[in-house]
């Protein structure tokens, strides 16, 4: 199902929509309906074997209005042009939203990286740069991690660019190691920020977290963080999913009472496969993929790819839903909204939810320029500020103009940018 919707569309569909809500500019729409800049290049690779390997790489800056564009680099097998701009399109409103002042941008590999050796890895990384490194930089474009890569890669690629330009330059990259130019709290930043949106919803519907049971599609970097913090808060998970790659397919791992996401990150690989043995001898059921979306759940947080909550998989939400949070990035259809709407389910839209680790990013740039680096408490605790401050600025909108959740968010951020356009004399 997911290969049959064009992310890019989708993205288009859900800009036009509310740019209509908002009666806006149309030579304003018409710029931001497209990216304002594309790079596709291939990267020759030398295997270890000798051999040569071309790869397709990309990067897509949909916007700098309102500063450097921001967004990851996505290693996986299915990455496309067109996905690598939906990505970048949603990277300029997640900012936007998030109140930090950058654009938005992505960039991708048409690869598996856990096909690959940690040597070959590395010279795919520093391929990259070699390609594009003229066209980012920490007042241009600022790359960081995503699906596939990991913050040993960023170090690489920071590295790269330092010597390619001269000098070391730590603000290209983020999402860097600690003791490389990295934060502290970036790791968790994402599925942290997650839980502090789900907060403060259920604060609004009059939920008690230590009553709320969630059911988490993925297991990588934000689903980890996200069962891990909504532990913190007094939430249960009741499972998660994951993509193991020895059987090539997914799976749904739960437990009546409740997973212990520390202990599943303990049997899962830096690819994000649970060692599923050991996970039935510590009491945990092995169940379809699907069977996460299905759970007798208050809340559901699809943060795997996009596209997977959508006109077919929608209909096997338990009627127990109440609230969806995006920790992927546009995992929710058109048609899927169309379902949330009718079932008076609230959702927490993509660039909303998961702005967290953007946010911690630019807090990583920030440290970087002054060479004077925060504690743990002093990055998550802006964080959960950012988060809240966002969370009720794009709630406070909905209830405001009547709308749907995504629309509110689409509003706030479509509003800043195109306000950035017009103070800088485009429009």
């Amino acid at each position: 199902m997911t290969e049959q919707i064009n992310a890019f569309k989708m993205a288009q569909a859900q800009f036009d929509n509310v740019a209509n809500m908002l009666n806006l500019d149309p030579q304003a729409a018409e710029i931001l309906r497209w990216p304002t800049r594309e790079f596709r290049f291939q990267i020759p690779v030398k295997m270890d074997d000798g051999s040569i390997r071309v790869f397709f790489g990309y990067r897509v800056q949909h916007s700098d209005a309102r500063g450097p564009s921001k967004g990851g680099i996505r290693f996986h097998s299915s990455e496309t042009l067109d996905t690598v701009r939906a990505l970048a399109m949603w990277m300029t409103w997640k900012t936007a939203v998030a109140d930090i002042p950058l654009g938005g941008g992505k960039g991708g590999v048409a690869v598996d990286s856990a096909s690959l050796s940690i040597n070959e890895q590395e010279r795919l990384c520093r391929g990259w740069i070699q390609q594009i490194y003229r066209n980012i930089g920490p007042r241009q474009d600022v790359p960081a991690p995503d699906v596939g890569t990991n913050p040993r890669m960023m170090g690489w690629m920071m590295d790269e660019y330092s010597k390619l330009v001269g000098q070391f330059t730590p603000g290209v990259i983020t999402g860097k190691p600690i003791g490389g130019g990295g934060s502290l709290g970036r790791t968790e930043a994402t599925g942290f920020g997650v839980v502090y949106a789900i907060r403060e919803a259920l604060k609004h519907l009059n939920m008690d977290p230590k009553n709320a049971v969630a059911a988490i599609q993925g297991f990588g970097n934000v689903a980890q963080y996200a069962a891990i913090g909504l532990n913190t808060i007094g939430g249960r998970v009741a499972c998660v999913s994951y993509w193991d790659r020895d059987d090539q397919k997914p799976y749904t791992v739960s437990r009546k009472d409740g997973i212990d996401p520390v202990f599943l990150q303990s049997i899962t690989d830096v690819y994000g496969t649970i060692d599923k043995d050991k996970a039935r001898d510590s009491g945990y059921v092995i169940e379809d993929e699907q069977a996460w979306i299905t759970k007798e759940a208050d809340i559901l947080i699809p943060s795997a790819l996009e596209g997977q909550v959508n006109a077919e998989t929608v209909q096997k939400i338990s009627g127990k839903v109440k609230v969806v949070a995006e920790g992927a990035n546009g995992p929710t259809t058109p048609e899927a909204d169309e379902f949330f709407k009718a079932h008076g389910i609230f959702n927490i839209p993509d660039f909303l939810c998961n702005a967290g680790g953007v946010t911690v990013s630019y807090f990583e740039s920030v440290q970087n320029d002054m060479n004077f680096y925060w504690s743990r408490e002093e990055v998550l605790s802006k964080l959960d500020d950012k988060m809240t401050k966002a969370f009720h600025d794009v709630l406070e909108m909905s209830q405001r103009e009547n709308v749907y959740m995504r629309d509110a968010a689409y509003m706030v951020a479509i509003e800043k940018v195109v306000k950035a356009m017009e103070l800088r004399g485009w429009l």
